[in-house]
């Protein structure tokens, strides 16, 4: 068993689990408080809403669009002055975070305009009836009853996340996916990178376990 592990360096790889670990966390984050209000919006000037206003709407529209077809690898390279401008640098997991970010965040606008398409329309013109205004319509009836399916969003999202985390190994932003390839790859120690990819498939399954987890336990059916 030594002999087939032979090429492993257990400090190094669990200091690219943390680096993978604060790249998904960071970025989820910033994606969440960004995708959020973006895809309230979108729902909000969107065909038959409360503001529905078709411009702005095909506009906001477009630029989520664009900016989901980017392949995530190409966005990485074309982003590396922008995150040097704001990071300092375009390497490790400050590096890797801003490209995240804006790489998921039209896709979990996407997913949170969706789920509060779901809602019934009933809840929203009840509460309009009752003299509601705008913030206590969103944040006392559409987030509430859109919540199992912002929270399925936000895993779809933060398993997203660690496929991007692995590709942004590629320019040298850390994590499993730079472990993967620097030595899995690049020095063909195939141990290395059967061991980086199941670490990330059991990320991958944790992630997927809480979520449902939390979609069941805020479901109101």
């Amino acid at each position: 068993m030594s002999e087939l592990l032979m090429n492993l360096d257990w400090y190094e790889i669990w200091q690219a689990t943390l680096d993978t670990l604060l790249m998904l966390g960071g970025s989820l984050l910033f994606t969440v408080l960004l995708g959020l209000p973006m895809g309230v919006l979108l729902f909000l000037v969107g065909p038959r809403q409360m503001f529905e206003h078709r411009a702005f709407y095909a506009l906001l529209s477009f630029f989520v669009n664009v900016l989901r077809s980017l392949p995530f690898i190409i966005l990485l390279i074309v982003m590396i002055p922008i995150t040097v401008i704001m990071t300092g640098t375009s390497l490790g997991v400050a590096g890797a975070i801003p490209p995240l970010v804006i790489g998921t965040t039209p896709f979990f606008a996407r997913l949170v305009e969706t789920s509060l398409r779901e809602v019934d329309r009933g809840i929203i013109e009840a509460t309009q009836a009752m003299g509601a205004s705008t913030r206590q319509i969103i944040f006392n009836a559409l987030l509430p009853e859109a919540r199992p399916g912002i929270i399925a969003a936000t895993t779809v999202t933060a398993i997203t996340l660690v496929s991007y985390t692995a590709m942004a190994g590629v320019v040298g932003a850390g994590g499993l996916g730079d472990l993967a390839i620097r030595f899995g790859y690049q020095r063909f120690q195939t141990d290395v990178m059967v061991v980086t990819v199941i670490l990330l498939l059991l990320l991958v399954q944790v992630l997927q376990s809480v979520g449902d987890r939390l979609v069941v336990r805020f479901s109101r059916k």
